[in-house]
């Protein structure tokens, strides 16, 4: 998303599995995974581009949040690892 007048900032979380850390955006229900902490962080900001620049394209309502029953900030998950904000501009 190429707008230098409009930035965003999206709540995520950070998660780990067995082999990978997989992020999700808590704003707009877009997830990914990386290897690393920063590789996800990196994957998903890629991915919230490419979403908004989608919705922007096609008229479509940018924010979806989570549901309830699988936000992190209201329900306890043992594979959380941080809860975090993303810039996106």
């Amino acid at each position: 998303m190429k707008n230098k007048n409009t930035s965003f900032v999206f709540t995520n979380a950070l998660f780990k599995d067995d082999k990978y850390y997989w992020v999700l955006c808590l704003d707009l229900d877009v997830a990914t995974q990386g290897k690393t902490p920063a590789e996800a962080k990196k994957n998903l900001l890629e991915a919230i581009e490419l979403y908004l620049d989608y919705a922007r394209e096609n008229n479509l309502p940018y924010l979806r949040p989570t549901p309830a029953s699988d936000d992190p900030r209201q329900i306890k998950m043992d594979d959380c690892v941080e809860i975090f904000d993303l810039k996106v501009a």
